[in-house]
């Protein structure tokens, strides 16, 4: 069990997990947080990665840390999503497990499952199907993420879990059109279609594919609660459980940002996995589930949005 103080290192701080980890955890009176900014160690680097492990010394490890983007990013990127992030986690990992870290918990990403796998995708689906073409060079690098940690309590014993959050949005998130998920994006598309009155907003695909969607402070909480309470091989899923279709997300964000134009759809835009809906049965039966309605995490997001990051 983590203790108040503990030495806990949440590798990728400063992104949208990361940093939601951080606030929890700080708001839960856990007083030693270790973080470093990607500016002082590059976290593809494995000698500095062995030097900082050596240095600090932590006890746990939220391994956050990943290159992360939408389908346009993935596209254009594929060596960098593939290469970088099989380089954090090999680091991150081998190094937690030699300098004696207690527990680490890998956050993989729902894209890890096959295109077409019926939903709601329970975890045994994983590895059952091809993967979804627009992001498989990601999904790729997190299923070698997970083989790993499950390879290395195979062969030491060593305590490494593995969570698979759905799709996540909130407090700083990446609202850039280039590489942001659909959640930011349609935010930032709808707010400055309102504020430079366009009287359309373009949406890529049909609009038909469903998503589900987790605030990333429920994500933060379940992390903690899963690192006190779970400590077994099997990936585990988190999610709400409720999906909606890409539209319905749009007519909701077009509601919240007070947007009175019209929406069009671009279906020559691709439309993604049909649906991906996460079975959370496992984690139910723990005792934890989400607690922010999708209108109330995107209402406080959006505040957030016109706050802070507008423009960027």
């Amino acid at each position: 069990m983590m203790q108040r103080h503990s030495r806990i290192y949440i590798p990728g701080h400063r992104g949208l997990v990361g940093s939601a980890l951080q606030r929890y955890l700080a708001h839960q009176g856990f007083g030693n947080i270790l973080t470093t900014p990607r500016s002082e160690l590059d976290l593809r680097d494995q000698g500095a990665v062995g030097q900082w492990f050596d240095q600090h010394q932590p006890e746990y490890v939220f391994l956050a840390a990943a290159k992360v983007g939408g389908i346009l990013a993935n596209s254009t990127y594929p060596v960098d999503f593939l290469q970088d992030n099989l380089q954090i986690q090999i680091n991150v990992i081998h190094h937690s497990y030699r300098t004696g870290v207690k527990k680490l918990l890998f956050l993989g990403s729902s894209c890890i499952y096959p295109k077409f796998a019926p939903q709601p995708i329970k975890e045994e689906y994983l590895l059952t199907g091809a993967l979804e073409s627009t992001n498989e060079w990601y999904a790729i690098a997190k299923i070698a993420g997970i083989k790993l940690c499950q390879a290395y309590r195979q062969q030491y014993g060593w305590s490494a879990i593995c969570a698979m959050p759905t799709n996540l949005y909130g407090l700083g998130d990446n609202f850039n059109l280039q590489n942001s998920h659909v959640l930011p994006a349609l935010i930032r598309k709808f707010h400055e279609a309102k504020i430079h009155q366009h009287p359309q907003v373009t949406i890529w695909g049909t609009g038909t594919p469903r998503r589900e969607f987790l605030y990333v402070e429920d994500l933060a909480d379940a992390c903690v609660f899963l690192m006190q309470n779970y400590d077994q091989p099997e990936i585990i899923n988190v999610g709400t459980g409720e999906d909606l279709s890409i539209s319905e997300l749009a007519n909701l964000i077009q509601k919240i940002t007070e947007y009175p134009g019209e929406l069009l759809y671009d279906p020559s835009k691709p439309d993604g996995t049909p649906r991906k809906l996460l079975d959370v049965s496992r984690i139910h039966h723990l005792g934890w589930q989400a607690q922010t309605p999708l209108p109330r995490g995107i209402q406080k997001t959006y505040d957030w949005y016109v706050t802070h990051a507008q423009g960027n």
